[in-house]
């Protein structure tokens, strides 16, 4: 083809290029974008609301009448049995009291003052001593988690110092430290570090190992890698073994309350159980006990629960609408 006619070619087409667009031309681009414009902002909203839904989540009374509800109501329809096999049946008082020889027993305690006494005495020794172990089980567990010929060597001994029943320590605590408050808190301890390291443990085995390589990469020395990152993805396991540490120190304490009597140990639930024992009287015993249960059930719901839900919530895992 001649140059002249390749060059009157291009200058057509940038012609062409330049020429104004028409009006059909730029009102089908205006309608193009303006379609697009409304695409994006209904994605936009229903983006955000389902997020807004996901973080509503169901309200305080909601949360309320699904966790706290169900056990008031399951323990007054026991009571409700109890009493009505009491009228029905007609035992013996000493050998089935009823529901009302029982308040009768914790009123006449709360009269005398020995119930607030034991309450406050036991409830003080369970935060310290729960509050001592994971001082020193959360480090325990971080290094046993991390250095694995450590782990080895004394991993199976704290597996199976979880499984000894803590009420074998209070002969060796009597005789180490006499019939003192350290007896109690040493007892506590037992009970309790085993569980909170094996939890932390467990925690820890189920991070993803990219979190690892990130804090690497990231220039996180070991200690923050561990601090930093580790125990934060490990929350999950660390809080299951933190409850179960709980429920070990509080039996601990119980068992340690009821053998060590004496002393400058202090009258707690433990030795109000046993001196309802001591006197036969089976009111007190049954009113004591329920009275054991019913603070583990209160921590439970009050502390526990609303910890896991909160952290639950956080990491998405909570069902929408529903309580755990």
């Amino acid at each position: 083809m001649p140059p002249e006619t390749i060059r009157s070619l291009s200058e057509e087409r940038s012609d062409e290029t330049k020429r104004p667009e028409s009006t059909e031309d730029v009102s089908s681009r205006f309608a193009r974008s303006t379609t697009e414009e409304h695409d994006l902002r209904s994605l936009a909203s229903g983006l955000d609301s389902l997020q807004t839904d996901a973080d509503a989540g169901p309200s305080h009374w909601r949360r309320f009448a699904s966790s706290v509800l169900p056990p008031i109501v399951f323990v007054i329809l026991l009571i409700v049995a109890w009493q009505l096999y009491v009228v029905i049946a007609q035992p013996r008082p000493d050998i089935v009291p009823g529901p009302a020889d029982v308040a009768a027993a914790l009123g006449d305690a709360w009269d005398a003052g020995r119930l607030q006494q034991a309450v406050a005495t036991s409830l003080e020794r369970g935060v310290i001593g729960f509050l001592i172990a994971i001082v020193v089980g959360t480090p325990i567990g971080l290094l046993l988690a991390e250095v694995r010929p450590i782990r080895r060597a004394v991993g199976p001994i704290i597996s199976g110092l979880q499984v000894l029943p803590s009420v074998a320590w209070v002969p060796a605590a009597i005789i180490w430290f006499g019939l003192s408050d350290a007896t109690v808190y040493f007892v506590i301890l037992m009970g309790a570090i085993p569980s909170i390291v094996n939890g932390l443990i467990a925690g820890i085995d189920q991070v993803p190992p990219q979190l690892r390589r990130v804090g690497t990469v990231l220039g996180a020395s070991r200690w923050q890698l561990a601090t930093a990152v580790i125990l934060p993805a490990a929350l999950p396991g660390y809080l299951a073994g933190l409850k179960q540490g709980w429920a070990f120190s509080w039996r601990s304490l119980m068992a340690a309350e009821i053998i060590a009597i004496g002393g400058t140990i202090g009258f707690g639930l433990g030795s109000m159980l046993q001196q309802s024992r001591e006197l036969a009287d089976l009111a007190g015993v049954l009113g004591t006990i329920i009275l054991i249960l019913a603070i583990g059930v209160l921590i439970e719901l009050v502390f526990f629960g609303p910890l896991e839900r909160r952290m639950l919530k956080r990491r998405g895992l909570l069902i929408t609408g529903g309580a755990r």
